[in-house]
């Protein structure tokens, strides 16, 4: 099934979401349903938020970044249940982003290179690893959601007030995009 993304302004997106276990009911459905709404979007991740369900859980396919500078993308196709950051290491680097929560901005936000990130996989078995460069870009970014951060909120206070208007479009709708959404009434 096919969820519509939640969109700016939509209150899930700013709760911290919370945790789950392998009692959760239909676990292995939402996953299905995550991959298929993040496909029909066209995204590389995608949070349990971004669909108004307010548990610690993302499933990322990087297959769409795969190029010649980092083939390994083709294949980093993972579910996430209940990450955590532990370490985030490294100088700095600016990247843009977007997210199919905030259609149609794309914005230069910082963030460390390399992070250790521990979780649980969709068979519930305990993970410790380590990411660097767009994987752990790609974590970093859709872990926010859990948190309740969008990426807007890493950018400089001057960026936040121009695009202001642009985010109250997308709390009403008002943005022309190919996947179905659901926004604030």
């Amino acid at each position: 099934m096919i969820y519509p993304i939640h969109v700016y302004g939509m209150p899930v997106l700013r709760k911290r979401a919370r945790p789950i276990d392998q009692s959760y009911e239909n676990l292995d459905q939402l996953i299905r349903d995550m991959y298929e709404t993040m496909y029909a979007a066209e995204g590389v991740g995608l949070a349990a938020p971004q669909i108004g369900i307010s548990v610690r859980l993302l499933v990322i396919d990087t297959a769409p970044f795969e190029d010649e500078s980092d083939p390994t993308l083709k294949d980093f196709k993972k579910v996430f249940i209940n990450p955590e950051i532990i370490e985030e290491e490294g100088e700095e680097w600016i990247t843009s982003e977007g997210c199919l929560s905030i259609p149609g901005i794309r914005e230069d936000v910082s963030r460390k290179p390399v992070i250790r990130i521990q979780y649980y996989n969709e068979h519930f078995e305990f993970f410790d690893e380590r990411y660097d460069g767009a994987k752990a870009r790609v974590i970093q970014h859709e872990l926010d959601h859990l948190n309740g951060v969008l990426f807007t909120d890493r950018v400089s206070p001057m960026r936040k007030r121009l695009l202001k208007p642009r985010l109250k479009a997308i709390s009403k709708g008002e943005t022309e995009i190919k996947y179905k959404i659901t926004h604030p009434k």
